[in-house]
């Protein structure tokens, strides 16, 4: 008598494809191949920064077809590690129904996710996904969020093209090992920041001297990258004191936002062993630092032919190109590009609190930064929230958004310009000319402060939509805990120190 095959938590979720079991094989045979001890099994946070356990490699299997618990409690966390929701009173079942009594959820790993971490002698990495222990999924996982929104994009035969623009921060330990955030007699929460000094003294963009003296560390970062097989393009040195770039070739907007969370932890870490610290926060708190931005370029491209969907190639959408005016965002992008761009304008008030998330990051739109202020779009210009890049006849025409950190969750920056952008192109929306002039005063203004950002998020029809209702109301919650924290703290700049710059 024959007997069923045992149902998998795996199954129950109804993931258990052919694709994905031969992927998960592939990955058992390369982990023991390559002599493995343990698999980091991590998770990205609403924040954007990893969290999980670590398994003995010998217990993988089970982790992919069964599981890996995960207290629920870390879903609802705010940038200090303080959970938001009062899960032991009886309330909770009807604002997160699921999340009661700090219960767990289910991570399962995606096997195409899979590396071997180069600083990190004989060990994997796994990036996993949250399920309820009924086999549902969690609608507060960003990552899901980004896929959802990716489905939108296919069933109108779209994909989404993005290429990474990263300026952070470096800067060496005075003290790698007993340093003031290692003192168990200063322990707190959060603890001290580390005590630094800078690689390079800045204020001399883009210096050969500069970067030789900062190529130490930056051999760092490229060596970890490529070992990764993240698609690096450039390390550069910026304006500011201990500040550096790195550029990434466009790919697919999950395998980028998936490469971005991956690029940050790596970097954080095998600096920290060599005696760097690396941070990814805004405006690190030091008198005379320059603000770090990510901007995000992105492209529409035909799913069968992955032909741009924003450029002008043939002859006749440059013949139509040229029947614009140069400020009209025809005469640059296709139509689709253009309602694109006016789709991004429409929803950039509603869009900021996910391109810009922390409470440290709005201290970036000032005038004249190479930073943005108002809801503008430019040909070429740094100066305004949109930067429309190429033109007829360049299939690499693109659009930048500069209004992201480089803190931000990449799943939810990248989801918030598909919505907003699809937007655009079902409403046929059309954007104004091109500015010339990106610092106007009298051009609308984007919010100034994280509070203000979230309530610009819930009065967004089409983003609460999009992310789903209980997403927004969700991240609010987060999100006013950290500004509100932020508004009672008596030594405001302390508290970046400990909240941003010793964490991001």
């Amino acid at each position: 008598m024959s007997t069923l095959p045992a149902i998998t938590f795996a199954d129950k979720c109804g993931i258990q494809s052919p694709e994905r079991q031969a992927q998960v094989q592939r990955v058992l045979a390369l982990a023991q191949a390559s002599g493995l001890e343990w698999i980091r099994l991590v998770w990205c946070d609403v924040h954007g920064s990893l969290r999980g356990k670590t398994w003995v490699t010998s217990e993988l299997a089970n982790a992919f077809s069964q599981g890996m618990g995960m207290v629920s409690t870390l879903m609802l966390k705010d940038t200090s590690d303080r959970t938001v929701y009062k899960v032991f009173e009886s309330d909770i079942k009807n604002d997160l129904p699921g999340f009661e009594g700090a219960s767990n959820v289910m991570l399962l790993p995606d096997p195409s996710t899979f590396k071997i971490l180069p600083w990190a002698p004989n060990t994997g990495w796994l990036l996993c996904q949250p399920w309820f222990p009924s086999g549902e999924p969690v609608k507060y996982d960003t990552r899901r969020i980004l896929q959802s929104a990716i489905e939108k994009l296919a069933a109108k035969g779209c994909g989404m093209r993005c290429g990474l623009e990263v300026e952070f921060h470096i800067y060496k330990l005075k003290d790698s090992d007993h340093g003031a955030d290692a003192d168990p007699a200063q322990a707190s929460w959060p603890g001290p920041a580390p005590l630094v000094s800078m690689i390079h003294p800045g204020f001399n963009l883009l210096n050969e001297l500069w970067f030789d003296r900062a190529e130490p560390a930056l051999r760092i970062v490229k060596q970890t990258a490529q070992d990764l097989g993240l698609p690096l393009l450039s390390l550069e040195i910026e304006l500011g004191p201990s500040q550096v770039e790195a550029v990434f070739k466009a790919t697919d907007a999950l395998t980028a936002a998936d490469n971005m969370v991956l690029f940050r932890s790596a970097v954080k870490q095998a600096l920290r062993r060599a005696g760097y610290h690396a941070t990814f926060m805004c405006r690190p708190p030091f008198d005379n630092i320059m603000s770090s931005g990510w901007h995000l370029h992105q492209s529409l491209y035909d799913l069968p032919t992955g032909q741009n969907l924003f450029a002008r190639t043939s002859t006749s959408d440059i013949q139509e190109a040229q029947a614009h005016t140069a400020h009209d965002a025809r005469h640059t992008l296709s139509n689709m590009g253009a309602h694109y761009l006016a789709g991004l304008m429409a929803h950039a008030q509603g869009m900021t609190s996910l391109c810009t998330t922390t409470v440290n990051g709005f201290g970036r739109f000032k005038p004249n930064a190479l930073a943005p202020q108002s809801i503008l779009w430019g040909r070429d210009n740094r100066g305004a929230m949109l930067r429309v890049v190429g033109g007829a006849g360049d299939a690499a025409t693109r659009i930048e958004n500069r209004l992201g950190e480089p803190a931000a969750n990449p799943y939810l920056y990248m989801a918030s310009q598909i919505l907003a952008g699809l937007d655009g192109i079902d409403k046929a929306l059309s954007a104004p000319p091109a500015t010339d002039a990106p610092y106007d005063a009298k051009a609308s203004r984007l919010p100034l402060t994280l509070g203000e950002a979230i309530g610009h998020l819930g009065e967004d029809q089409v983003l609460s939509a999009g992310l789903g209702p209980d997403f927004v109301r969700y991240y609010q919650r987060i999100k006013q805990s950290e500004q509100s924290r932020f508004n009672d703290a008596e030594d405001k700049v302390e508290f970046q120190r400990r909240e941003y710059f010793g964490r991001i």
